[in-house]
């Protein structure tokens, strides 16, 4: 078939491959089983109260077409009022059978996408936090809103309406069979055209949703990517490239579109012509049964009529199949989830102290570029350890390693002789925690957020946790204290602010070893400073490992680290160091001018 060709390659190309997997075939078809058996007794209730209202809406053709045979046959006695008695009763049947249709259905997708909903969310939230680290801005934004936002459709509509279609179509059948088996073969005609159209178009139209809706994956980071970014964008006068950049996946997104909107337009004029030719073969065929004697002409009449009746459910079953293949592909980006390891880790892994060892670790985030190769490191309990060293050469990653967020590629990293990264995440995070420059300010109040830390905590221990983080003063000066809605709609808080809150669930949270990275990089140098000292008292016998890329806070740890391409090439205290006149002495030199 001649016709516009689908684009070159996929959108999604140009960019990087999504952290997170699209679910293969296999994996959908067992989710969409599994909701079926949690719902299964809704969606068989549904089957059954669709089955009266088609019942009953083919109890107007049957009477009709025995009318007909009557007048035709000569007969005096059409018993008119029964009839239409019979007929108004059907009517009523059928009318309060449809809304109970319309609102079962509805009630079945909605359940239905609510367990969607949740299942996502529980997933995400299970996942190893390393692979959410890697999960690219877009590609996790268009799943849990575009995404989220097709399936709406289709699950509050589509499936239910499908079900209601595929029983419609084969009520009437079956009635046409049992009316006028002939008829019911004339049917078949229009099969071929219908089944070698619906192939042509579904055979094409899975990638090609697919295409589009990862091309609309990618305008989307690239949006978000500029938006974030926008100070930084302006200042090295990267506009003009950002602009191309959003043109170029615009224009590829586009193309997609385009391209599902003619196959749609190819299918359409199929699923028309099928109309006719079942509703001109029924009369056709019966015609010419009628004027033989083989068929009588009230069955005829029937017969066209349940005939022109199954033009409703083909058009309902093709329409929400179309609608059920854009959503198949969001599904499946959305159980894609399901295909990766919860990394719940081994439950036996129970730590036996609290030191730190790193052994001979290699990690790298690319196969074959290592950022840390060989390193060895071990941390007695109780010790502050600073991390230091220039750009890029590993402190982070060092520290997200120590925090159990990555797994090394090689060696091991051991917490009292378990191996952080074949323990339990929840285990983990007892014991562990990290903090850094990013942080969230949760919908809700100000009690509400510190809570997430500990839930059982009382208003003197969040007032006390505020006070160890120096947040206690702006918080007290509220009108409505820990009550106070902060987040999207409420107080809007500083940066400042919104990191001491981060820190305060800190305090709360009451791990023996802590992670900082940037904790306090929002915060001007005095009151860091400042911080820095009060988190020093309430830490007191806490292992902390602290990325320093403020060197006072190197000076003030019990042992530093410097990294360098990967390895520790120094350790030692402040005094040591700077005496060995090394890297470290070089960098403090220059810190201090």
């Amino acid at each position: 078939m001649i016709g516009v060709a689908p684009p070159a390659h996929d959108p999604a190309a140009p960019t990087t491959a999504a952290a997170l997997p699209i679910g293969a075939v296999s994996t959908v078809r067992t989710y969409v089983a599994e909701l079926f058996r949690r719902h299964r007794r809704a969606f068989l209730l549904l089957v059954a109260v669709n089955t009266v209202a088609v019942i009953s809406s083919m109890i107007g053709p049957y009477l009709l077409g025995d009318l007909v045979q009557r007048v035709s046959d000569g007969t005096r006695e059409l018993r008119l009022g029964l009839t239409a008695g019979l007929f108004l009763l059907a009517l009523g049947v059928q009318a309060t059978f449809v809304r109970q249709v319309r609102l079962r259905g509805a009630m079945l997708g909605e359940r239905m996408l609510a367990d969607l909903r949740e299942d996502f969310l529980v997933r995400s939230v299970g996942l190893p936090p390393g692979v959410l680290e890697r999960a690219g801005t877009g590609d996790l934004l268009s799943r849990i809103t575009t995404d989220i936002d097709r399936l709406a459709n289709a699950m509050r509509e589509a499936v239910p309406q499908l079900a209601i279609g595929v029983v419609w179509t084969l009520l009437l059948l079956g009635g046409l069979v049992v009316t006028a088996p002939p008829l019911a073969a004339a049917v078949l005609l229009a099969v071929p055209g219908l089944v070698a159209g619906c192939r042509w178009y579904f055979k094409r139209a899975p990638a090609a949703y697919r295409s589009e809706a990862a091309g609309y994956a990618a305008v989307a980071a690239a949006l978000a990517e500029t938006v974030d970014a926008g100070h930084t964008i302006e200042a090295h006068r990267l506009g003009a490239r950002r602009v191309a950049l959003s043109d170029q996946r615009i224009k590829s997104w586009t193309a997609w579109e385009r391209y599902t909107l003619w196959l749609r337009s190819v299918l359409f004029p199929v699923i028309n012509a099928t109309h006719v030719i079942v509703l001109g073969s029924v009369l056709m065929v019966g015609g010419l049964f009628v004027l033989r004697g083989w068929l009588g002409v009230g069955q005829l009449v029937t017969g066209a009529l349940v005939a022109q009746m199954l033009v409703d459910p083909l058009n309902l079953i093709l329409r929400w199949y179309d609608e059920v293949q854009v959503a198949q592909v969001s599904l499946a980006r959305l159980v894609g989830v399901r295909e990766i390891e919860p990394g719940r880790g081994d439950a036996s892994m129970v730590p036996e102290g609290r030191d730190v060892h790193a052994d001979r670790v290699r990690f790298g985030y690319r196969e074959g570029v290592d950022v840390l190769r060989e390193l060895s490191l071990r941390v007695p309990p109780g010790t502050r350890l600073a991390l230091v060293g220039p750009s890029g050469a590993g402190k982070s990653t060092l520290g997200r390693l120590l925090a159990g967020i990555y797994a090394p590629r090689d060696g091991r990293i051991t917490l009292g002789g378990a191996e952080l990264s074949r323990m339990p995440a929840e285990r983990v995070r007892s014991h562990v925690a990290l903090v850094n420059q990013e942080h969230h300010v949760f919908v809700g109040s100000l009690r509400d957020n510190l809570l997430l830390a500990r839930t059982g905590a009382d208003d003197a221990e969040l007032w006390a946790a505020l006070g160890a983080v120096d947040a206690d003063g702006w918080a007290r000066a509220l009108d409505e204290g820990l009550d106070t809605e902060v987040g999207s709609g409420g107080l809007t808080l500083t940066p400042a602010q919104a990191q001491q809150i981060a820190l305060a669930r800190l305090v709360l949270a009451d791990p023996h070893m802590l992670v900082l990275d940037e904790a306090t990089s929002l915060l001007d140098p005095r009151a860091a400073r400042h911080l820095e000292r009060s988190l020093a008292r309430v830490l007191d016998g806490r292992t902390v490992v602290a990325i320093a890329h403020r060197l006072h806070t190197a000076h003030d740890a019990d042992v530093i680290a410097v990294v360098e391409n990967g390895r520790i090439s120094e350790l030692g205290s402040h005094d040591d160091l700077v005496a060995a006149n090394g890297a470290y002495a070089a960098l403090w030199r220059s810190w201090h001018g």
